[in-house]
């Protein structure tokens, strides 16, 4: 068996575990759901209906947008006739733009963390460390089960908000809005370096810990940035513009590499089935 084969075959074993167990698939489901879908059409669809100015709570985002109006940043909301408008364009475009970020990562954490933990708890690793791969193919198998899946997700995600947005947007503007740069930026080059550099993250973190439980509350840690970039996105404070984006990206796949290293340096075939006794 070639190399390509190998990987072929660890991607297939490990896509049917995740398809055969509900506490994989159930959480990669229900989170798109509720973040890609059903809180942004709910928001969407509100703000395009209220009187925005009758809710005290809003007064802040309202002074945010004129703000981002006045000092040219979204300055297509300057020509906007109604404070709807211009809530629902800059929720639809902008503030909703970073929890997309959550979904590769809560797919690839899960994914990853059964990797080498999953295999641990079920007893399969010790088999896998004696088939005749070499390391390398093996951790490529492991990476590109986890990335395809978190990818795909994130993807048709994207496609049914894209839908939704324009179908809530449409009878306002009058025109498809849905999606601008930064969402074309975001889905092609953020989405996929962000999914890599989490899988990476969580191989190095699933195949130092024993256990699935472990490895999944330890590769949950890289959540807490995007915390702060939502915060700030959502107040206005921070506009992620497509040049941010593209270094942000950047970013992302240098310290992928520099994970890579370390994966391939720190795991060697002995440590791994050291690691289970």
């Amino acid at each position: 068996m070639n190399n390509r084969q190998a990987i072929k075959a660890l991607v297939r074993k490990d896509i049917r575990a995740i398809t055969a167990s509900i506490q994989l698939w159930l959480p990669m489901l229900i989170v798109p759901l509720i973040v890609g879908v059903i809180m942004p059409a709910v928001l969407m669809w509100m703000a395009s209906r209220v009187e925005l100015r009758s809710i005290g709570n809003l007064g802040f985002l309202l002074d945010s947008l004129d703000t981002l109006s006045s000092s040219g940043q979204i300055p297509e909301l300057a020509s906007m006739p109604t404070d709807n408008h211009r809530i629902v364009y800059y929720l639809a475009l902008y503030m909703f733009a970073p929890l997309f970020l959550i979904i590769p990562v809560m797919a690839s954490s899960i994914l990853t963390a059964n990797s080498f933990a999953g295999e641990k708890e079920r007893k399969t690793l010790e088999g896998l460390l004696f088939t005749p791969i070499s390391m390398d193919t093996l951790f490529k198998g492991k990476v590109l089960a986890a990335l395809i899946p978190s990818i795909i997700l994130s993807w048709i995600t994207f496609l049914i908000y894209g839908i939704i947005a324009n179908i809530l947007m449409y009878p306002m503007f009058e025109a498809m809005m849905f999606p601008n740069l930064n969402w074309v930026i975001l889905v092609l080059w953020v989405v996929p370096t962000c999914s890599l550099m989490v899988i990476l993250f969580n191989v190095l973190i699933s195949a130092k810990v024993r256990g699935f439980q472990e490895a999944y509350q330890l590769g949950g840690l890289v959540v807490i940035p995007l915390l702060a970039l939502i915060a700030g996105q959502a107040s206005g404070m921070l506009l992620i513009s497509p040049l941010v984006l593209l270094l942000i990206g950047a970013a992302l796949l240098l310290i992928s590499f520099v994970l890579l290293r370390l994966v391939t340096l720190w795991n060697s075939r002995q440590q791994l089935a050291e690691s289970q006794i």
